[in-house]
């Protein structure tokens, strides 16, 4: 069974990179090493977790906390250190950010700060103000696209969204979502 569950993961991840582009055409030459700049700092994150996404996500949990990211690498690597809470408790965790030159995109993996574990990081870009991340994630025992989207990104304020897809990313339901604040 578990080596159906990762055969079925490789051919998805195929599939969305498949559906990502990998190089850069001839004069698109474009840096996005430093997409992530406006990151940079201390963040109020007000996010909510929505707990039945592919059943109407009507139910939720709320958590407010510190988002702080730092470059490493001279701006082509962030870490990304979360700390929240919420109804049930406190939550800390971690991103990594790392920005592949030659395919001219980025990786981006969440660590649980409680367990420890990682998760299948999302590969994408930025384009036009708005970074789009596509991967897999497993939700309830089955694998899922996972797509992340940094948007509305202005100096003081950014959104991230977290949606999944069942159905080859024909159809995307919202899974997690915060609005970010600049604190400094």
């Amino acid at each position: 069974m578990m080596m159906w569950k990762l055969l079925l993961r490789g051919v998805v991840m195929a599939g969305v990179l498949a559906c990502s582009p990998l190089h850069v055409q001839a004069g698109e030459v474009r840096d996005g090493s430093h997409d992530f700049d406006f990151a940079r700092g201390s963040w109020h994150t007000h996010a909510t977790q929505v707990l039945d996404p592919f059943d109407g996500g009507t139910h939720t949990v709320t958590l407010d906390g510190t988002k702080t990211a730092r470059p490493l690498w001279n701006g082509r690597a962030w870490l990304e250190e979360i700390e929240a809470d919420g109804p049930d408790g406190h939550w800390e965790g971690a991103t990594l950010f790392v920005y592949n030159t030659k395919a001219k995109q980025w990786s981006q993996t969440y660590i649980d700060g409680d367990s420890g574990e990682m998760e299948s990081p999302t590969i994408g870009s930025f384009k036009d103000g708005r970074g789009e991340f596509f991967g897999t994630t497993v939700y309830k025992g089955s694998t899922v696209l996972a797509r992340g989207v940094w948007s509305d990104i202005k100096p003081n304020s950014h959104r991230f969204e977290i949606s999944y897809s069942r159905d080859g990313g024909r159809t995307w339901v919202t899974a997690f979502k915060a609005d970010l604040t600049r604190l400094k």
